[in-house]
């Protein structure tokens, strides 16, 4: 056991290394080194202020992701996916925006490397998708993912996984459609349900039970506003969503969708 820790810290005390980037469209792919990133005519120094992921302001290289995506259409599907398996579900339309909140893939430079996300850890690195003004769009957490080893065009969440369909006979601005919507920005790019879902980060959230049968009351939407106040512990990875990000009453549609599917189980 010493050993293989031993190895490990000395994996974490390495330089970063150049890294890649493949980009996959239904019309075009396009693998892209870090040296040609920082490069890009179109990379700009950015200043994030309160970063997700590193809870402070930081500044980057970046590249507008929208130019990084030639052809997309603002109803397209992308799913952005992380070294850790974190796989971030993300509608085209916000990430093509060049006004208000606006979509970044910072680029890490092996000559200047980014600080550990905490003790023990790597960095957000090698590639990470952050956003200027993230207010004017409603982005939430999940719309940041780090450690980022490709972004691919896929159908949209729906079509990929039909076991986390509400019940057909409900219209589109039902409630509970409009709590999935939520379920796919807020918790799908870390949570499976049904055994559906690309994520291997977080539980299933309804196989073998679904939170809304086991947390009573408002504990439910404590845990998610802030998960450490009803379990910590060293390794939790969970976010708090923050009213600022998940409004009470979308709060109230997102746990809405997930008593809606308890009533739904699939074995996967």
């Amino acid at each position: 056991m010493k050993s293989i820790l031993a190895l490990f810290a000395l994996f974490l005390a390495l330089p970063v290394a150049a890294a890649q980037l493949t980009i996959e469209l239904d019309h075009t792919s396009k693998t892209w080194q870090t040296e040609d990133l920082l490069k890009h005519p179109d990379a700009q120094t950015v200043h994030i202020v309160d970063d997700v992921s590193y809870k402070r302001s930081m500044t980057y290289r970046a590249v507008p992701l929208a130019v990084l995506l030639p052809g997309l259409q603002t109803e397209n599907h992308l799913q952005a996916i992380a070294l850790d398996g974190f796989a971030a579900e993300l509608s085209a339309a916000p990430l093509l925006e060049t006004h208000g909140a606006r979509a970044w893939l910072a680029v890490e430079d092996p000559t200047d490397p980014w600080p550990a996300l905490a003790a023990d850890k790597p960095s957000a690195g090698p590639f990470y998708l952050v956003w200027t003004n993230p207010q004017a769009g409603h982005i939430s957490p999940e719309q940041w993912p780090f450690q980022v080893s490709g972004i691919k065009q896929l159908k949209t969440v729906a079509e990929r996984f039909p076991a986390l369909l509400p019940d057909p006979k409900l219209s589109a601005n039902d409630p509970v459609n409009q709590g999935f919507a939520l379920f796919q920005k807020n918790c799908l790019a870390c949570h499976r349900l049904n055994g559906a879902g690309d994520a291997q980060v977080g539980p299933d959230l309804n196989i073998p039970y679904n939170p809304t049968e086991y947390f009573s009351g408002d504990f439910l939407k404590r845990y998610i506003r802030d998960p450490q106040s009803l379990r910590r512990w060293p390794q939790a990875k969970m976010p708090a969503f923050a009213a600022g990000v998940l409004p009470d009453s979308e709060l109230t549609l997102l746990v809405g969708y997930l008593k809606h599917m308890a009533g739904r189980k699939q074995q996967p």
